[in-house]
């Protein structure tokens, strides 16, 4: 596996992990963002521009989440 792969497969793998403990508070909200954050770049690194941006509008869906719960 390279560099990118594993880039990706981490940070999937962040976002079902705080997704999961998204209700034990806002913080893993704010993370599971973050997480989308980085698998809409590795989607666009990648070359697979509409997993890079159904990633982005997941990031500012639990943004929005966040600022509410928080």
């Amino acid at each position: 596996m390279d560099a990118l792969t594993i880039f990706g497969l981490l940070s999937v793998s962040a976002m079902l992990l705080f997704y999961a403990l998204e209700p034990r508070g806002p913080h893993y909200v704010l993370a599971f963002a973050a997480a989308c954050a980085l698998s809409g770049i590795y989607g666009f690194l990648q070359g697979a521009w509409p997993f890079g941006l159904v990633e982005t509008v997941w990031t500012a869906v639990a943004l929005r989440r966040w600022s509410k719960v928080r």
